[in-house]
């Protein structure tokens, strides 16, 4: 029988100057990952602070990236 992973749990959406937005997920270990709206840069950390997405956040440039239909 397959079992899928626990879904990661939905912590923080931070705003790029740009417009998209970094979102930053709780695992089922603790660890924490974020994925970009905009640049798609997928992120993970074993550190529980949210830090790292912030920083992309500040950094980030691009634009909300289109969705595809």
């Amino acid at each position: 029988m397959d079992v899928s992973p626990p879904t990661p749990m939905f912590l923080a959406s931070i705003p790029t100057g740009a417009g998209a937005d970094v979102h930053v997920y709780q695992d089922s270990d603790g660890s924490l990952s974020s994925d970009c709206t905009g640049c798609g840069e997928y992120a993970w950390t074993l550190l529980v602070t949210p830090e790292f997405a912030t920083e992309h956040a500040a950094a980030c440039l691009r634009p909300p990236r289109r969705r595809a239909a």
